[in-house]
């Protein structure tokens, strides 16, 4: 069987160029919305059961969106190829790249942060200004918490990591020691 991501860009990328001459951030937000509800064991049991027709499988789909875009017409089409094809359950895949081709028209990525105790958004925004002059693009932040750092943070971006965090210092001295 072909990889998951291989299934899911023809998807991402026809909706991505639907989305582009629209409202881009309200398509990302559905799209998003869409793989977080098939995400779901239910509805994921839901796509993938022989006795549903593939009319009930994508109205329920449709149904159990919140976003008042679920109700055009490029949306039921895209739902009801998806179902057609069975690919409802690549939503979260397709929902990723997606996200990536967003990102890419943009010119921003997605940062991850991680930080011993819990930040201000003061905070953040001080970080993101700093790591957006290193990184040379626009930065949407996640914050996480972890205790384990012991102190300082980690940042991720794309394939780079910024591990400024004492557990990692400890690490590097550790390994400078037993070498």
């Amino acid at each position: 069987m072909a990889e998951l991501a291989t299934i899911a860009r023809p998807y991402a990328e026809a909706l991505f160029r639907v989305a582009k001459s629209q409202d881009l951030t309200a398509w990302a937000n559905l799209v998003s919305e869409m793989g977080q509800v098939v995400s779901h064991p239910e509805v994921m049991a839901l796509a993938q059961n022989p006795a549903v027709s593939h009319q009930q499988a994508a109205a329920t789909f449709l149904a159990l969106l919140k976003s008042p875009q679920a109700a055009s017409a490029e949306v039921k089409n895209f739902v009801t190829t998806l179902v057609d094809n069975g690919r409802l359950t690549a939503l979260p895949e397709i929902a990723e790249q997606f996200h990536v081709l967003k990102n890419a028209q943009e010119g921003a990525a997605d940062a991850e942060i991680t930080s011993a105790f819990e930040m201000t958004e003061a905070q953040v925004k001080d970080l993101i200004t700093t790591l957006e002059k290193k990184f040379g693009r626009k930065l949407n932040p996640s914050v996480t918490v972890d205790n384990s750092l012991i102190g300082g943070v980690r940042v991720v971006v794309g394939d780079e990591v910024l591990d400024t965090s004492v557990r990692a210092k400890l690490q590097e001295l550790h390994a400078a020691l037993a070498a």
